[in-house]
């Protein structure tokens, strides 16, 4: 089965982790990074899309930050 998930965080070096974490663990980038400001917070936040192929049939109860 094919897995997608979209990453998201402030604009800051956890998220990089985040990210480095999923493709360290197999995932694959998807297109290109987002970025949007925040003016509530003033902060900066990042998104991207990934995913992975896995064995298996997909269900609901997937949990996909264990993949």
């Amino acid at each position: 089965m094919k897995l997608y998930r979209y990453l998201t965080g402030p604009d800051d070096s956890s998220f990089c982790k985040r990210v480095s974490k999923a493709l360290s663990a197999g995932w694959n980038l998807h297109g290109s990074p987002t970025l949007t400001h925040n003016p509530e917070s003033g902060s900066m936040m990042c998104g991207q899309a990934v995913w992975k192929e896995t064995e298996g049939t997909y269900s609901d109860d997937i949990t996909l930050s264990d993949y």
